[in-house]
């Protein structure tokens, strides 16, 4: 790898750290590559995204940026795991760690902070952006259905009271 290739690298990783919710570093040594491309594949439908690098060129790139300090986890043959959500790289590394004991998660970066394994896994069990959006809507929408319902339930009373005075009547 040349140099401008070596600069490109780094700008990229760049541009990943700073923008990422969350980067999870992994060491992957002994995966086949048909694991690997399964866990790619997994990422991808989080809207996330797996990247081997060196570590040399990652902590080069990580100068400057949000969680510089995760720097120190960069050893040994690692794999970076990152998504814009802040939780969705963080669940599906956790949950393939869980079926594969060779896929080891060293740790990560949520923004500043530098989390560690048990970091990783609170990240993971935290609610995805869509959870949280689809409780706040069922919140938002309770109010509207308990008013329809408390609108429509005299109208109900009426007409059971006029059915029994009907039956009354006939009789």
């Amino acid at each position: 790898m040349d140099r401008a290739q070596k600069e490109q690298v780094v700008d990229e990783l760049g541009q990943i750290f700073a923008s990422s919710g969350v980067v999870v570093v992994a060491h992957y040594a002994g995966m086949t590559v048909a694991q690997m491309q399964t866990l790619r594949a997994k990422m991808r439908e989080v809207n996330g995204s797996l990247r081997v690098a060196k570590n040399k060129l990652a902590m080069i790139a990580l100068e400057g940026k949000p969680g510089h300090k995760m720097g120190k986890l960069l050893s040994g043959m690692t794999v970076m795991a990152f998504s814009e959500d802040p939780v969705a790289a963080a669940k599906v590394c956790e949950a393939y760690a869980k079926t594969n004991d060779k896929f080891v998660i060293l740790g990560g970066a949520m923004g500043d902070a530098v989390l560690d394994q048990a970091g990783v896994k609170a990240v993971a069990a935290m609610p995805s952006r869509e959870e949280v959006i689809a409780s706040i809507v069922a919140c938002l929408g309770a109010p509207a259905s308990s008013i329809a319902g408390a609108i429509g339930a005299p109208a109900t009373a009426i007409a059971s009271i006029l059915s029994t005075i009907e039956e009354r009547l006939a009789a």
